[in-house]
């Protein structure tokens, strides 16, 4: 079977799956620094098994380990992954200044959110920050929100206070904590609800639409969705999905296929 390998690298993980009849597969993740030690290589080959490597294609938001993701690709596939960035990416506008100043992982959000939701519509990814990615109604890439991600705030309070833990994020039972965990858990989750509630809300004005698809995506993406009607859609492939289509459309010239 001919697979296309596709690699996420972020801040804390990098997130792998496999290209194949239009949909993304096997997923899986290990940690980005494994590109630094050389442990990446075990994970690659764990999920590509005994499948024919077609291509790969990458974005990254960490450039030194792009590098060595590029050198343990071309070493033991020998194949050149495409790297997607402002320059490769296809059908997909950008309306901003600076478009090398964009996150890769932001821009292949948007072209899978546009390609399978339509525009205008919005991702929210819930990584180490939280990002909201633009697609106007022309179809481009029309800019974002940036703010702390959720485990990167508790983490603060934990760090930066002598008397709050660390916490297992989770779904409070109720608003009112009885406890200091359950405080923390009230103010994380319910609040951060109403941070991404109020944006959404401002976005839409700033827009001049009532109708606005928002797709969440990312590690707490199932999480604040639950209980959240502002948030339509919850795709943990998104990322993955727009370096599929990005390959497809370069390399195959066709269809880029359904999921």
């Amino acid at each position: 079977m001919e697979i296309i390998l596709l690699i996420d690298i972020g801040n804390t993980h990098s997130h792998i799956g496999l290209g194949h009849s239009g949909r993304v597969h096997k997923l899986s993740q290990f940690p980005t620094d494994a590109w630094k030690s050389g442990k990446a290589l075990a994970f690659l080959e764990r999920c590509i098994g005994i499948s024919t490597l077609r291509g790969a294609a990458l974005c990254s938001v960490v450039p030194g380990a792009t590098s060595f993701a590029r050198r343990c690709i071309r070493s033991r596939w020998k194949i050149e992954p495409l790297e997607l960035n402002s320059e490769t990416i296809l059908d997909l506008g950008i309306d901003y200044p600076n478009p090398k100043t964009i996150g890769p992982d932001r821009l292949a959000n948007a072209l899978a959110a546009k390609n399978h939701y339509g525009s205008p519509v919005v991702v929210v990814d819930f990584g180490t920050a939280v990002t909201f990615d633009v697609v106007n109604g022309h179809g481009d890439y029309a800019g974002g929100i940036i703010a702390p991600g959720l485990s990167a705030m508790t983490s603060y309070l934990h760090e930066k206070t002598a008397l709050l833990p660390a916490i297992r994020i989770r779904e409070p039972r109720r608003v009112v904590g009885k406890s200091t965990e359950q405080a923390m858990l009230s103010g994380a989750v319910i609040g951060y609800r109403g941070l991404i509630r109020e944006l959404i809300v401002e976005l839409k004005r700033e827009l001049g639409i009532k109708r606005l698809p928002v797709v969440a995506t990312g590690g707490y993406a199932e999480l604040i969705a639950s209980k959240f009607a502002l948030i339509s859609h919850v795709d943990s492939q998104l990322t993955l999905e727009g370096l599929r289509l990005l390959w497809t459309r370069r390399n195959a010239g066709g269809p880029s296929g359904a999921r």
